[in-house]
């Protein structure tokens, strides 16, 4: 007897192995921390008018090149380090977004030194809990919101770059700051029960 699959996001099913797992068990499970935080907006602003996909099977080799997303070391890269991932065939060679990777983790280094926690400024543009949304079809999922619009303005206006809306809101959606799966999808409801750290608000 065929074992039935799962139903899944559409976005996701025609994916490679890698795709499809990170649907299953990243994307849309909520993030607290900082430092996974700080990875997905080196992730995102890679992406900017490029597929997922592309980034995800690039994912270990951003690993790699980008000190496993340490924003202290990415910090001190200078003109020898840019000159050297120009030159990584295992990431996006666009020297925008490479020095903007490095400007944000400076970025992100100041904000921590003056107010502390990233990962909490970021939640409070949702009020510290995930927004679940409720779409029952792909094209109802939109591609930015009030609150990415809010949040990429504040980044913008602390030094980050490669945050536009539709940046942060694909950063919300796979850290989990709104629950964009379909309510079809079978990650909907696990990722709704995940709630907020330990039941409570993050704000």
């Amino acid at each position: 007897m065929t074992k039935r699959l799962p139903t899944r996001c559409p976005w996701c099913v025609k994916g490679n192995e890698a795709y499809i797992r990170y649907h299953d068990e990243e994307w849309g499970a909520p993030a607290w921390d900082d430092r996974t935080q700080f990875e997905f907006l080196i992730l995102e602003g890679a992406q900017a008018g490029l597929s997922w996909s592309t980034i995800l099977n690039k994912r270990e080799g951003y690993r790699e090149a980008f000190a496993d997303f340490d924003p202290e070391r990415i910090a001190r890269f200078g003109k020898r380090e840019l000159e050297r991932l120009m030159k990584n065939p295992s990431i996006i060679r666009n020297r925008l977004k490479i020095e903007a990777a490095i400007g944000n983790a400076r970025a992100f280094l100041a904000f921590q030194e003056r107010q502390g926690d990233f990962a909490r400024h970021l939640w409070s543009f949702v009020g510290g809990k995930p927004i679940q949304n409720r779409y029952t079809v792909q094209n109802q999922v939109p591609a930015t919101s009030p609150e990415s619009d809010a949040l990429s303005k504040d980044l913008k206006k602390r030094g980050f770059r490669f945050v536009g809306s539709t940046i942060m809101y694909a950063h919300m959606q796979a850290t989990g700051m709104v629950n964009d799966h379909l309510v079809s999808c079978f990650r909907y409801e696990q990722c709704r029960k995940l709630g907020g750290r330990n039941g409570q608000r993050l704000a």
